[in-house]
């Protein structure tokens, strides 16, 4: 498939890598030729500096011949007059990034009035996880499946719970909530486990479970934390406001924010926004501030500055002076795995939320745009994938036991959804259409269910 991306930020890079990687002909515009250098010196693409709005640049990256154009500039109003633009001088399908709330709030006109396939907010969409991790404080990371009833609860395992030890197959005895271990991560080994798998202490795993069991099942292991009620965040910028949005609207239980910004004006902005949330005029830098505000008997802290290096020193600071429940923004990806190893709690990626949305859209679209594909996320340090599938066609592999079936290596079937019930499968299930299918997968790529099999 022939993609055309505008911008190569940190979004715009790190999604080209993924788009590298699964054999997409590319070519990026940006405007910084230092920075586009920097981009495609490392990936397979072909680089054109200029401005993805000028319809001469967009016909030199070949956009009459393009599939898909993603724009994802600094600028929202660029990106969208690029993929309208776009949309006149070729026939392919457009995705934008916005970050304006205004911007967000329209969506759905937007996608309408200007033919845009797709709209993606990454402050929103890593808010949306921020959200999760504090709503279910015992995991490290939370996606989300079939319109939410269903999710991917990652943690790691402490020595006191009761699964370590213990061969997976021999956890049913134990627990009576319907969840399955989908994933390990054990040092820089990655393991679709199968029932004879043991589970050990400081594992990374990923369990499947109905929301509405996820409580049940951290009791039964051991490892259930009650979801936080009291936050403080640290910045003023869009996910902070996004993340305060969601917190204060939960129904089930009144959650308590306080929100630390340096920036008068934006103060001012917020404490009119968010009427219900304390608004703190301040440098969140600042020890004696954050132990002023609290954040020794704070249940959750969310460093969101806008800088990388402040939010992963907050973070380390708050996990010494408290027992929060700690999540780190962090813009760039390029560290993940030293800062994996500095213990700072949850870290949340927005430029990798971002991708992995607009990854999914490019696998359904590459497979028609009747497939599948429905959600896209990527476990354990990009070693392996869960996807949601929608079975919409007919296939030699409906109705079929899962027993007789003959999948490829590493690949786990790990939730089937039918008539809002979901089935952790056995052997003698199967599936039929209608059925939104989890699959987890390692080693290889698939855009359809059909390429899981043999």
């Amino acid at each position: 498939m022939k993609v055309i991306i505008v911008g190569c930020g940190k979004v715009g890079s790190s999604l080209a890598e993924e788009l590298s990687n699964e054999n997409h002909e590319l070519t990026i515009i940006d405007t910084d030729q230092a920075r586009l250098h920097r981009t495609t010196d490392s990936i397979d693409a072909m680089g054109i500096v200029g401005d993805g709005v000028d319809y001469t640049i967009l016909l030199d990256a070949g956009i009459q011949e393009a599939d898909l154009l993603i724009a994802v500039t600094g600028s929202d109003e660029k990106n969208l007059l690029c993929c309208v633009v776009a949309r006149k001088a070729g026939h392919c399908q457009t995705i934008a990034r916005i970050r304006n709330p205004i911007y967000n709030e329209e969506q759905e006109f937007l996608r309408r009035e200007f033919g845009i396939a797709m709209l993606i907010n990454p402050s929103s969409k890593a808010a949306d996880e921020i959200f999760s991790i504090f709503k279910y404080p015992f995991a490290e990371r939370v996606d989300s499946f079939v319109n939410g009833d269903v999710a991917l609860f990652h943690f790691t395992l402490n020595e006191d719970c009761v699964l370590v030890g213990k061969m997976i197959m021999d956890s049913s005895r134990i627990i009576k909530s319907n969840a399955l271990v989908c994933t390990v991560q054990r040092d820089e080994e990655v393991f679709i486990p199968n029932g004879h798998f043991v589970l050990n202490a400081n594992d990374t795993v990923s369990v499947v479970v109905h929301r509405t069991e996820a409580t049940e099942f951290f009791t039964e292991i051991g490892m259930m934390k009650n979801p936080v009620k009291d936050v403080i965040i640290a910045g003023g910028g869009d996910t902070a406001f996004y993340l305060a949005q969601l917190l204060l609207r939960e129904k089930n239980y009144k959650t308590y924010v306080k929100l630390i910004e340096s920036d008068k004006d934006r103060c001012e902005e917020l404490a009119e926004k968010l009427p219900n949330a304390t608004i703190i005029y301040g440098d969140a830098t600042d020890r004696n501030l954050l132990s002023e505000e609290g954040l020794e008997t704070a249940g959750g802290f969310a460093s969101l500055t806008g800088f990388d290096e402040e939010n992963i020193l907050l973070s380390l600071h708050a996990k010494k002076v408290s027992g929060a429940k700690t999540v780190t923004g962090v813009s760039r990806s390029s560290f993940n795995s030293l800062i994996s190893e500095m213990k700072i709690g949850s870290v949340v990626y927005p430029g990798q939320v971002t991708s992995q949305h607009i990854l999914r859209f490019a696998r359904a679209y590459n497979s028609g745009m009747d497939s599948e594909v429905e959600n896209l996320y990527k476990l354990a340090d990009k070693k392996a994938e869960a996807l949601e599938f929608k079975i919409k066609t007919d296939g030699s592999f409906l109705g079929v036991p899962i027993m007789e079936l003959k999948f490829k290596k590493n690949t786990l079937i790990a939730c089937i959804y039918r008539d809002r019930k979901v089935i952790i499968p056995s052997g003698q299930d199967y599936l039929k259409t209608g059925d939104s299918v989890l699959v987890v997968i390692a080693g290889y790529t698939v855009s359809s269910i059909e390429e899981i099999f043999i």
